[in-house]
């Protein structure tokens, strides 16, 4: 039986309760991570193939034991080529220059700004082509996500590369349809809002000016029954130990403390599981935001959704399954913010977006076909009917809300507070370990100039000792004994004073 190492958190079969995601991030900091890797693990799930999850372990010292063990090494991937991920690209690329199975690559994207610009990656493409060069040794080419990463490597002289976009949009297969149920958005509709807290250091963007909090704070008065579905570990966190922001009387402007109002009046949820994560989107008439999965999983629901782009890595993705979308740039002459989400909703046309699929669905499997890959949508697959099957049977966590601990007797307070004086504790720690760093580099630096100065004053004596032996020699010489000795016969005979 065919073993293919997968680069994911674990198997979409294994429950796990909330502490053992947070304990082990089991979703990579990020639960839009979940969908494209449960994507590919659907499309590899052939009764005759075992799929393992690496657990986003990657150390390329058990090169040997995966190549005994393993038949391929498949990696999903997103936004990789970015500054902050480098040290990850680097043990990938180690561990794979270690590898003599095939190394197949899913949907790796470049991430820069909506102008497509790079020249913020320039400190990355030696790290780049290590990666890229180690996957074609192995592969026949590289998936990515879509124009500007295609473009972006072209640039670094790489060919092998093909556009198949992210997996994840290939959840359900060949099929995809959005309709929108009303005409229109009244102040009763269901949203589901996705938000991202900061733009990642892209040039150019916009994301960290506030207008998608005070987005979110306008559609919530507009529409009550709005719903934050939130992604990100820290979002976990803070739903599952909650913070002492209600009695220390602070707040923020996005939904990052208890008493913001979609965590105070329980409108945010958490799913780290993808088929709860994409039912629980089903009953909402309208998604929107900045997350692409958050809105791929409305997609994937049924249920209408628009991408507000603030990155290459969104609208390229956008742009190539023709995902309805609006710069968030664009939105910064809004003035009536209330009324977007309706003006969106109205606006999106999900025509090309169903019609196209089956052309790039196609094309993903002729991806696969070339790279050897098994998968269940060979002639004769059952397309994942037998994984939706055993799915059903699993117990799955049903998502995580806001823990108040009204009535705990003050468990939820003294929990949360020791969960935040660990973290202030681990960031003093961590600030002392850096300036331990930062001390010990100077004392390094004069320990070695010291050496140097010392160095140069033996030197200095050495050479001196040289000039008065030099001297002694000098004055040692027959003619300067000569002199003398003349010198005292003529004082005798009274011709020299």
């Amino acid at each position: 039986m065919p073993r293919i190492l997968l680069r994911s958190g674990r198997s979409p079969f294994d429950p796990v309760p909330p502490e053992q995601v947070i304990q082990q991030n089991l979703i990579a900091t990020n639960t839009g991570n979940l969908l494209f890797s449960d994507a590919v693990h659907k499309m590899l799930s052939t009764p005759d193939t075992e799929i393992v999850p690496n657990r986003y372990k990657v150390d390329p010292s058990d090169a040997d034991r995966i190549n005994d063990e393993y038949d391929a090494f498949v990696v999903p991937l997103a936004n990789a080529f970015r500054p902050s991920f480098t040290r990850h690209l680097d043990d990938l690329s180690a561990l794979i220059e270690k590898l003599r199975i095939p190394v197949v690559v899913f949907g790796v994207g470049g991430q820069a700004g909506t102008d497509y610009g790079t020249d913020h990656l320039a400190p990355i493409e030696d790290k780049v082509r290590r990666f890229c060069s180690a996957v074609l040794e192995r592969s026949p080419s590289i998936g990515v996500r879509g124009e500007f990463t295609e473009r972006y490597l072209n640039g670094l002289g790489y060919s092998e590369v093909e556009v198949i976009g992210c997996p994840s949009m290939f959840m359900h297969g060949r099929e995809l349809r959005v309709d929108r149920r009303t005409d229109t958005l009244d102040a009763s509709a269901r949203l589901a809002i996705n938000i991202s807290y900061d733009s990642g250091n892209i040039p150019g963007s916009v994301i960290g000016d506030g207008l998608i909090n005070r987005l979110a704070d306008a559609a919530l008065r507009r529409h009550p029954d709005l719903l934050y579905m939130a992604q990100e570990l820290q979002d976990l966190e803070l739903l599952y130990w909650g913070d002492v922001s209600e009695a220390a009387g602070t707040s923020s402007a996005a939904p990052l403390t208890r008493t913001h109002p979609l965590l105070r009046e329980e409108r945010t949820r958490l799913y780290y599981d993808s088929s709860t994560w994409i039912d629980a989107l089903r009953d909402r008439d309208f998604a929107f935001g900045t997350r692409i999965h958050g809105n791929v999983a409305a997609l994937l629901a049924g249920t209408p959704a628009v991408v507000l782009c603030h990155d290459s890595r969104t609208l390229e993705l956008c742009r190539y399954f023709d995902i309805p979308h609006r710069l968030v740039s664009d939105l910064a002459d809004e003035t009536d913010l209330a009324g977007l989400p309706a003006r969106l909703y109205e606006e999106a046309d999900f025509s090309a977006m169903s019609a196209g699929h089956g052309e790039r669905f196609d094309r993903l499997v002729s991806f696969m076909d070339r790279h050897g890959l098994d998968h269940v949508h060979r002639p004769g697959g059952d397309g994942g009917a037998a994984f939706e099957s055993e799915l059903k049977q699993v117990d799955l966590h049903p998502g995580v809300g806001s823990w108040r601990g009204d009535d705990d007797g003050g468990l939820g307070y003294r929990l949360a507070w020791l969960r935040q004086a660990n973290a202030q504790a681990k960031a003093r720690q961590t600030a002392s370990d850096r300036r331990v760093r930062e001390l010990s580099a100077k004392v390094t630096a004069l320990e070695k100039k010291a050496k140097e100065t010392a160095g140069l004053v033996k030197s200095v004596e050495r050479t001196a000792k040289r000039l008065e032996k030099l001297e002694a020699q000098v004055r040692s010489t027959p003619y300067l004994r000569l002199r003398r000795l003349a010198g005292r016969v003529l004082r005798r005979l009274g011709l020299r004073r």
